[in-house]
């Protein structure tokens, strides 16, 4: 309960904005025995991101992973990941995509475990894809890296657009983009 609050406040207002006493204040609870916890606001916030990706593993990947590999599953996990992002699982849409750019350019271990979460997000997501490719629902010469890419980066357009200039069409734009974008590089008609 206490992780799952930090992430909420995270996902608005970033891991900088994240304190032991915002936190103890917001739950109701002694600012020591939060600190108990965790002894440093680095701590707390290494615990938020982990907390955070678990939430986003529970509501994009894994109902993902019940469709058999392919090109469904490509489209499952876009579709899972605009769903989580525009039901504002977290209030502040993409819990990643807000810590993403306070930490994009600053050394150290919070930093460090934001770019592994959003590596390995990349990776899966082009794993999924080269599965396509290798079934042959994609074309031979897909590069799975660079659609990944593509994919992801209309995603998280979706994300800010929507956030940033109050737009619900972001998430059907996506949706459409996404959609065209894998059409092009399936075999055949």
């Amino acid at each position: 309960m206490i992780l799952r609050r930090a992430a909420d406040i995270a996902s608005q207002d970033g891991l900088e904005g994240l304190s032991i006493g915002r936190l103890a204040a917001d739950l109701g609870v002694s600012k020591s025995g939060l600190f108990g916890y965790f002894g440093s606001k680095e701590e707390l916030q290494l615990a938020t991101i982990r907390t955070a990706m678990g939430v986003y593993v529970d509501e994009v990947v894994q109902p993902a992973l019940t469709v058999p590999p392919g090109l469904e599953r490509v489209r499952r996990l876009c579709e899972n990941w605009l769903g989580y992002s525009q039901r504002r699982v977290f209030p502040g849409g993409c819990f990643f995509f807000a810590v993403t750019a306070e930490f994009d350019a600053r050394p150290g271990r919070v930093r460090d475990a934001i770019a592994e979460a959003g590596l390995d997000w990349a990776r899966f997501v082009a794993r999924a894809i080269d599965d396509a490719r290798q079934l042959g629902e994609l074309a031979d010469d897909t590069d799975a890296d660079q659609l990944a890419f593509e994919l992801i980066a209309f995603l998280e357009a979706a994300n800010v657009t929507s956030l940033l200039h109050d737009d619900a069409n972001a998430y059907e734009r996506a949706r459409t983009a996404i959609r065209k974008h894998l059409d092009t590089a399936m075999i055949g008609p």
